[in-house]
C-alpha cells in the first residue's frame, strides 16, 4: 500500500515554480485587507521600489499584473504594436516562437530570426533584419534573455549593438522571467525600454504575479498607438489608486510574498545572490559534464559561455526515455525536475538551480538524479557527483 505521506520534503528542481522560502509563505498567509488600508498601497510602492532596484533602473514605470509570463507578452504586444507595424523576434528556441505565435495570435506582424538548437541569439541576424527594414515598420525587437527550454542564455548588449549599427528605431524589449535575480542585468545601462517578468522563478513567489517595467520612450509609443485595450493599457494603470493600477482588485496576498522575496534578495546582497547561482550552475555543470562520459547524456547549451546559471538542459541519446529519468526520480527518489518543451519533448530533461537553493539541496536533486538514473540502466559517467562535490568544495 502506498503511504499517503511521505517523511521529508521532495526537491523541487524545475526551472519554475521554484521553491518558495519559508519567509515569503508566512507573508502570504496574512490576511488581505481592504482596499483602502494604506498597507495596500505601502506593499505595492515596496514592490515597485523593489523591482526597479533589482532591475537597475531609475526612471521606468512598473506595471504589476495578476498574470504569468505570457500576460506580460501580451500586455507589451497590445501597448507596443500598432495594427499597421511589426515585430521582430530574435529566435532563440521555444520561448521566441511561442511569443511569436501568442503576436501573430493578437493579428500582428512578426518578422523572425534564424535559430540554430544550441545556440544563443544571432545578434548579426537581427542586425541584418533590421537593415532590411527601410520603412521602418519594426516597432519592436523582442528577446528572450534566458530561453527556460533550451538552457541558453544570450548577449543583450550585442543585440543592442546590433540595434544601435543597423540605426533602426525599434524599442528593445527584454524578457528576463527567467534570468531576473540569477543573472546580472541593468536595464538603464542596456538601454532596453522594456523588460517583463514574473514572480515564479528567481523571485521565488508563487505563479501569478507579472510586471513589465516601462521607459519614456517605449511610454510615447504606446500612447501613440490606436490599438483597442483595456486590462493591459499601462496609461490606464498609471494611477495611485490600487484599484486603478491592477485594473481591479490587487492580488494582495502575491504581492505580500513578492515584497518579502525581494527582501530576501536584498538582504543577501545582489551580488552575492549571482555569485551563488553561478556556484550552483557550476556544479551542475560539472556533474553533467561527468555523467556525459558515459556516451548517453550531454549538454544542450553548446557553448559554454551561454550555458544559464537558471537551468541546465540535458539532451538524452537515441533510446532514452527523459520521462522515465523523471519520473522515477519524482516518485521514488523525490526530486522533481522539469522535461522538454516544444521540439525539445522526448529529447532532453532539465535540472532547474535558481531561487531558494544552496549547496547541500543542489547535491541532494544531483543524487537522486543520479540513483534515476541507475534504476533506469543509463550509461552515465559514475563521477558526476564526486565533480559536482569538488567543485562546490572549491578544487573544480
Amino acid at each position: 500500500m502506498k503511504p499517503d505521506r511521505i517523511p521529508g520534503h521532495r526537491f523541487l528542481h524545475s526551472p519554475g515554480p521554484t521553491r518558495v522560502p519559508d519567509e515569503v509563505q508566512d507573508a502570504m498567509r496574512r490576511q488581505p485587507m481592504d482596499l483602502a488600508d494604506p498597507r495596500v498601497d505601502q506593499c505595492i510602492a515596496a514592490c515597485d521600489q523593489g523591482l526597479k532596484r533589482l532591475l537597475k533602473t531609475r526612471d521606468a514605470d512598473i506595471h504589476m499584473v495578476a498574470a504569468n509570463g505570457h500576460g506580460a507578452w501580451e500586455a507589451v504586444v497590445e501597448n507596443l504594436i500598432a495594427p499597421d507595424r511589426a515585430v521582430l523576434i530574435a529566435g532563440t528556441g521555444h520561448f521566441s516562437e511561442s511569443w511569436a505565435v501568442q503576436t501573430e495570435a493578437l493579428g500582428r506582424r512578426v518578422v523572425r530570426t534564424p535559430w540554430t538548437e544550441g545556440l544563443p541569439i544571432d545578434a548579426d541576424a537581427v542586425e541584418a533584419a533590421l537593415r532590411d527594414d527601410a520603412a521602418h515598420a519594426i516597432a519592436a525587437v523582442f528577446a528572450v534573455h534566458t530561453d527556460t527550454a533550451s538552457g541558453v542564455t544570450s548577449d543583450l548588449d550585442a543585440i543592442r549593438a546590433a540595434i544601435d549599427a543597423a540605426r533602426h528605431p525599434a524599442l528593445l524589449v527584454v524578457d528576463v522571467v527567467a534570468s531576473l535575480g540569477a543573472a546580472p542585468f541593468a536595464m538603464d545601462a542596456l538601454r532596453a525600454n522594456v523588460v517583463l517578468g514574473a514572480s515564479q522563478k528567481g523571485l521565488m513567489t508563487p505563479p501569478g504575479l507579472a510586471f513589465v517595467a516601462v521607459d519614456e520612450a517605449a511610454r510615447a509609443v504606446a500612447a501613440r498607438n490606436p490599438a483597442p485595450r483595456f486590462y493591459w493599457d499601462w496609461e490606464r494603470r498609471r494611477s495611485e489608486m490600487s484599484y486603478r493600477r491592477f485594473c481591479g482588485t490587487a492580488p494582495q496576498s502575491l504581492l505580500m510574498g513578492l515584497e518579502a522575496a525581494l527582501g530576501l534578495i536584498e538582504r543577501e546582497g545582489l551580488a552575492a545572490v549571482i555569485a551563488r547561482h553561478r556556484l550552483l550552475a557550476r556544479a551542475v555543470q560539472a556533474a553533467v559534464e561527468g555523467w556525459a562520459e558515459g556516451g548517453a547524456l550531454g549538454f544542450f547549451a553548446q557553448q559554454p559561455a551561454s550555458r544559464s546559471v537558471s537551468v541546465t538542459t540535458v539532451a538524452v541519446g537515441a533510446g532514452v526515455d527523459p520521462e522515465a529519468i523523471r519520473h522515477t526520480a519524482r516518485e521514488r527518489f523525490q526530486v522533481a525536475m522539469a522535461g522538454g518543451l516544444g521540439p525539445l519533448a522526448g529529447r532532453v530533461f532539465r535540472i532547474g538551480h535558481l531561487g531558494d537553493l544552496n549547496p547541500a539541496m543542489v547535491l541532494g536533486c544531483l543524487g537522486g538524479i543520479e540513483a534515476a538514473m541507475t534504476v533506469q540502466k543509463i550509461s552515465f559517467g559514475r563521477d558526476g557527483l564526486a565533480r559536482a562535490v569538488a567543485c562546490l568544495a572549491g578544487d573544480g
